[in-house]
């Protein structure tokens, strides 16, 4: 099965938080769209692995998404190596997206740096003809995709571009709301983290005001490219 979309997640929540309304209003136009979670998220605070993972097909059920699978990569320990890469290059290769979202190369959470760098690595030696990858015994034919997005999560940076999701904000709510385990739960007598605050929530919402409002729209959400994007200039103009 090809995908259209494919964002690579270091835990599970991350993916809804940086970007569920951009997740929902791909999904809305038809295209397939998967989330790769590379960590179970075990060395969270709160809830458990099990639990975890039943919230995270909860959340993708909310965005409508295509498929959503896990790496078991061990949490705060992923590691830049061959065998990681070669993970995300197997996938890339038997989905063949279009476009793929990493989370930023420089934010709080180690994991999530590290994650990008993987993916990065993963996405150029995944088109590589002489890098050999095998799924269920049958060697993969190279597949690079069109491009590389980045999603801002704890730090931020100028965006390259940023998209709509005012139609599709109650759809990442939902998702992230899925994870009761993680965020705020007045019945829940957990230790209280950074995510778990009454106040993250609000800084979500503030978040996704703050970029909708760069656009003139309602919610928003910022990415990042490295290269240079086309602009559909007459596009534009008879779409508005």
């Amino acid at each position: 099965m090809k995908l259209d979309v494919l964002v690579f997640a270091p835990h599970p929540d991350d993916a809804e938080l940086s970007m569920g309304g951009t997740i929902a209003n791909l999904s809305s136009k038809g295209l397939k769209v998967g989330i790769i979670d590379f960590t179970e998220g075990e060395m969270g605070t709160r809830g458990t692995p099990a639990k975890r993972q039943a919230e995270a097909f909860k959340a993708a059920i909310a965005l409508k998404v295509t498929l959503r699978e896990n790496l078991h990569i061990p949490d705060c320990d992923i590691l830049i190596n061959k065998e990681n890469v070669d993970k995300v290059v197997r996938l890339i290769r038997k989905y063949k997206p279009k476009i793929i979202f990493a989370p930023y190369f420089n934010d709080r959470h180690p994991d999530h740096i590290d994650t990008s760098k993987i993916i990065k690595k993963a996405m150029f030696v995944s088109g590589l003809a002489k890098a050999v990858t095998k799924i269920d015994g049958r060697a993969q034919k190279e597949y690079r995709p069109q491009k590389l997005f980045y999603y801002m999560q704890t730090y931020t940076f100028q965006p390259t571009f940023i998209v709509d999701v005012s139609n599709y904000f109650d759809a990442k709510m939902k998702s992230v709301k899925a994870y009761k385990s993680q965020f705020h739960n007045a019945k829940s007598k957990e230790p209280e983290t950074f995510i778990s605050s009454i106040k993250f929530m609000d800084y979500i919402t503030s978040k996704a005001k703050f970029y909708g409002f760069q656009i003139g729209k309602d919610y928003g959400e910022p990415f990042y490219c490295e290269e240079k994007i086309e602009l559909d200039l007459v596009g534009l103009i008879k779409n508005n």
